[in-house]
């Protein structure tokens, strides 16, 4: 029973490592194995499978008479479906993916409005529509824009602001 208590302690430990260290032992094979069998042979469903051929074996002995040979089949029948589940999960998990961040090209062409009055040789401020959300932005101009006046976004100077023209001239 020693042995199977073992195994599964030492499954936990090399659970937590990889939380840890988040892919560091995956990497040094380099990906060399990801083709081949599409994440079955990653950290965590080693990791499951072991634990649970251990704690499966070792409760198996405690409560049943079956023996070593039966508890470590009824081990590896926990660990194989232990190791399948987690193998569908991180599957699940890798495919939820969101939506793009936004970047500053993204307000090239859209319209807004001047909240502070943009004179010719300096910065106001517009109100832009970014990711379906109002933001404000620092703004620039070749000419003055009053406030409350309609433009369109012309470049990206940084990620916080814009060049612009006046729709209506």
């Amino acid at each position: 029973m020693n042995w199977f208590l073992a195994l599964g302690t030492a499954a936990i430990v090399l659970l937590t490592l990889s939380f840890v260290f988040d892919g560091f032992l995956e990497g040094l094979f380099d990906g060399v194995l990801d083709s081949l069998f599409d994440g079955l042979l990653s950290l965590p469903v080693i990791a499951g499978f072991v634990s649970m051929l251990g704690f499966g074996g070792a409760i198996t002995l405690g409560i049943t008479s079956l023996g070593t040979g039966g508890a470590t089949v009824v081990g590896v029948f926990a660990g194989v479906a232990t190791g399948w589940l987690t193998w569908k999960l991180s599957r699940v998990l890798m495919r939820d993916q969101t939506s793009a961040t936004p970047r500053g090209g993204d307000l090239i062409g859209t319209s807004g409005s001047v909240v502070t009055a943009i004179p010719a040789d300096g910065y106001g401020e517009v109100l832009l529509r970014l990711a379906g959300q109002r933001v404000k932005f620092a703004a620039k101009s070749p000419v003055p824009i009053e406030r409350g006046a309609e433009i369109w976004v012309e470049s990206a100077l940084s990620t916080t602001s814009v060049e612009v023209r006046p729709v209506r001239p």
